[in-house]
Order: C-alpha cells, then sequence, then structure tokens
C-alpha cells in the first residue's frame, strides 16, 4: 500500500528503480535518477512560486501604502487649494472694493471740479451780464422816463389828467389859466409836441379793446415767456419786430435782432475824441458820418455793440429809435415775465399797445429831435 511505501521511504533511501504507481502509456518503468530530477524541479517551482507570490504580495502591499500615501497628498493639495481659492475670492473682492471706491473717489472729484468750473462760469456770466445790462440800460431808462412822462400827461377815463381837460376844473380855475400854456420841457420832445400841436390831443383819442389781441395777451399772460411760439409774440414779430428792425444791411440786422432778444446790446453816444482801430472794416461800421445799418450817409450821434465782440458800429437818429422801441417793448414784457409789474391785465394791455404804436412810428421813420 501507498501508506507501507511511504514509510519504507522514509526509512531507508530508495536503491535503483521504483515504480510510479500511474505509469505512462510510452513506457512502464522510469530511471531512478529521473524521479531525482523531478523532485527537484518541483521543489524550485515552488520555491519560485512562493517567491513569486511573496514579490506580488509585497507589491500590492506597496501599491496600497502608496495609494494611500498619493490619496493624502491629494487630500492635501486638495485642502490647499480651497484655502488658496478662498484666499483669491478674498483678495479679488478687496481689489473690487478698492476699484469701485478709487472710481467713487474719482467721479466725485471731477464732479466737484466741474462743479466748481460751473459755479466760476455761472458767476463770471452773470457779472458779465450784469455789466451789459447796466451798459444796455443807460438808454432803455432814458426811453423810459419819456414814456413815464408821456404817461403823466396821457389822461386814461380811469385817471383824467385835469390840466389837459380844462372842462373838469371849476370856472375859476379854469378862466384864470386861459391864455397861460404849459412851460416846454427840454428833456422830453412828447411834451412840447402836446402843448404845441393844436389837433386832437393823445388824451382824445378813442380806444376800443380788441377782442382777437385782447384774448392773445390774456392768454399769453397765463405764462408768461419770450418764446415766439405763442400767438402773442408771434403776431407781434411780424407786424412790428421784423418790420421794425428790417434794415438795408440783413447780415448786421438779424445780428441786431439776436442781440436785443437776448438783451446783449449796448448803445452809447459817439465820444467826441478819436475812436481807436476796429476789427472791421470802416464800410461795414459806417462812421461818424455814414450808419452801418442804413448805409445812408448819416450823422451819427450813437453807436451800437453786439454782445462782447469789441466791435461798433455806427447808427442813424432813425435807427437809434427802431432799435430803442424794439426794446423798450421787450423791457416791459420782460418786467411782465418777472412780476414786476403789478396792474390790471387791461392797462398792462394798453400798455404793450402804446410800445407796439412806438415801433410802428419808429419803422415808418418818425422819431423825436432828441435821437
Amino acid at each position: 500500500s501507498q501508506a507501507s511505501f511511504e514509510e519504507d521511504s522514509q526509512k531507508q533511501p530508495a536503491v535503483g528503480h521504483w515504480k510510479t504507481l500511474m505509469p505512462s502509456k510510452g513506457s512502464k518503468e522510469e530511471p531512478e535518477t529521473g524521479c531525482q530530477d523531478a523532485g527537484g524541479v518541483d521543489e524550485t517551482q515552488s520555491t519560485e512560486q512562493l517567491n513569486m507570490s511573496r514579490l506580488r504580495s509585497s507589491s500590492v502591499e506597496i501599491r496600497e501604502k502608496g495609494s494611500e500615501f498619493l490619496k493624502e497628498e491629494l487630500h492635501k493639495a486638495q485642502k490647499e487649494l480651497k484655502l488658496k481659492d478662498k484666499e483669491c475670492e478674498r483678495l479679488s473682492k478687496v481689489r473690487e472694493q478698492l476699484e469701485q471706491e478709487l472710481e467713487e473717489l474719482t467721479a466725485s472729484l471731477f464732479e466737484e471740479a466741474h462743479k466748481m468750473v460751473r459755479e466760476a462760469n455761472t458767476k463770471q456770466a452773470a457779472s458779465e451780464k450784469q455789466l451789459r445790462e447796466a451798459r444796455g440800460k443807460i438808454d432803455m431808462l432814458q426811453a423810459e422816463v419819456t414814456a413815464l412822462k408821456t404817461l403823466v400827461i396821457t389822461s386814461t377815463p380811469s385817471s383824467p389828467n385835469r390840466e389837459l381837460h380844462p372842462q373838469l376844473q371849476s370856472p375859476s380855475k379854469a378862466g384864470f389859466r386861459k391864455g397861460h400854456g404849459r412851460n416846454k420841457s427840454t428833456s422830453s420832445a412828447m411834451v412840447s409836441a402836446a402843448q404845441n400841436v393844436t389837433p386832437e390831443p393823445v388824451s382824445h383819442e378813442c380806444k376800443e379793446v380788441d377782442s382777437i389781441l385782447f384774448a392773445e395777451f390774456q392768454a399769453w399772460k397765463e405764462s408768461p415767456t419770450l418764446d415766439k411760439s405763442s400767438s402773442f409774440l408771434d403776431r407781434i414779430y411780424r407786424e412790428d419786430i421784423g418790420p421794425c428792425l428790417d434794415f438795408t444791411k440783413q447780415e448786421l440786422s438779424e445780428l441786431v435782432r439776436v442781440a436785443v432778444e437776448e438783451n446783449t446790446l449796448t448803445i452809447e453816444p459817439v465820444a467826441s475824441q478819436t475812436l481807436p482801430l476796429l476789427k472791421v472794416s470802416a464800410e461795414e461800421c459806417g462812421g461818424p458820418k455814414k450808419c452801418a445799418l442804413s448805409g445812408l450817409p448819416r450823422t451819427c450821434k450813437h453807436r451800437i455793440m453786439l454782445g462782447d465782440s469789441g466791435n461798433y458800429y455806427y447808427i442813424s437818429p432813425s435807427c437809434r429809435a427802431r432799435i430803442t422801441a424794439v426794446c423798450n417793448f421787450f423791457t416791459y414784457i420782460r418786467y411782465i415775465q418777472q412780476g414786476l409789474v403789478r396792474q390790471d391785465v387791461e392797462l398792462m394791455y394798453w400798455e404793450v399797445m402804446r410800445l407796439r404804436r412806438e415801433m410802428s412810428l419808429a419803422k415808418l421813420g418818425f422819431y423825436p429831435s432828441e435821437m
């Protein structure tokens, strides 16, 4: 039996040939040396297998430890990346906040600088405007004085002038004043005209309110403006202002009209001394003996300046009367616009009509001798 064979093999080494339990088909017996070689190969193979298994186990262990180490390093790197991302985000927010504050500071500085420049320009423009108005109102105030004197001697139904209406005085005063005339005024030509002209005086003329003109004036009075889009000013521009400022020199006439509208026209008397050289030709500006607006040889006692151009233009008395009439009209409606005129609407309407009549007379060539 196999057990007894194993025992015998352990007791004494086998010598010679031995038979296999399961012989192959080719040969029934094999030499003893072949069996020994086969036993050595098996031991070598088992050793190699053992070594391979050890190597495999060690490589697996090394791989596992390496993977664990790499996982730990990866985890640390991810944590560091997260921290760096948070730090970058924080720094980005700080940078954006600083940029925003810088932009706001720059904008506020620019706004403050522009505000200071605007205020300085506004003050300068106001000062220049006041200077121009002070220069331009010299003749306007003279014309207003003349107009006020005219209003004093002019009778209205509500307040008649008793000196112009003797029938309203008592008989004793009327008889006492009979044959005595009024002293002539050296400052107002209209006063002397009222004394010397024998036809019906101005106070005796009949007046009737035109419903269309009065309605247009009332509509304009509700919201007074200098815009020509209103029917009130549009009519006056077409009927009075336009024809009154329509001179032979069309280009200069347009400049004069714009200056009158913007209240930048200056009229001053011509000085007796020699004037400095002008920037434009003498033909354009005229001269003491030639009117720049009409182009006719006339004795020019006044000259005008448009805005701050520094150029003076000599004008004849007739042209000055036309310009002054338009300036008086604009002055009065500006007073109405600013709320300086506190009268009844009908009284303001008749004053506007009187100024329109002055423009009509001036454009027809009538002007006081003092011009």
